[in-house]
């Protein structure tokens, strides 16, 4: 007798996904709410203006630091008293000068952020280090 009212039960033909649904809506709602937050927390970016806007066009102070430990500004060598001089012209003659440095990759990373230093004891708080994407 005891077989028989194991058998009497029917087998289990569909599966409840309503509580799956439940857990994955809950989950996609977590998602959303801390992405919002990871967006909020990320890089402040300071966007450019458009050169038709009635604001002048910043100028640019482009600084190149090669391979052989020399230092460009605007393609012409420069020692580093020299290059103090021309980031102060040039932030004299427009507040506004951003500082474009490019720098190889052979180049160590203090002497690029001793470049960015120089600017900005010199007043320019604008800057940006050209690279290339790579492919």
């Amino acid at each position: 007798m005891a077989q028989l009212q194991g058998r009497g039960r029917a087998p289990i033909v569909g599966i409840n996904v309503t509580p799956m649904v439940d857990v994955v809506l809950v989950l996609l709602v977590i998602m959303m709410v801390s992405a919002t937050y990871i967006v909020a927390q990320s890089l402040k970016v300071e966007l450019p203006k458009t050169a038709t806007s009635d604001e002048s066009v910043p100028s640019i102070a482009k600084v190149t630091l090669t391979r052989e430990r020399k230092t460009l500004f605007d393609e012409q060598e420069v020692t580093e008293g020299e290059l103090v001089a021309k980031l102060r012209a040039a932030h004299g003659q427009n507040a506004e000068t951003s500082l474009v440095l490019s720098a190889d990759q052979d180049v160590p990373h203090g002497s690029v952020v001793h470049v960015i230093d120089l600017a900005k004891l010199e007043g320019i708080a604008k800057f940006a280090i050209h690279v290339e994407r790579s492919q």
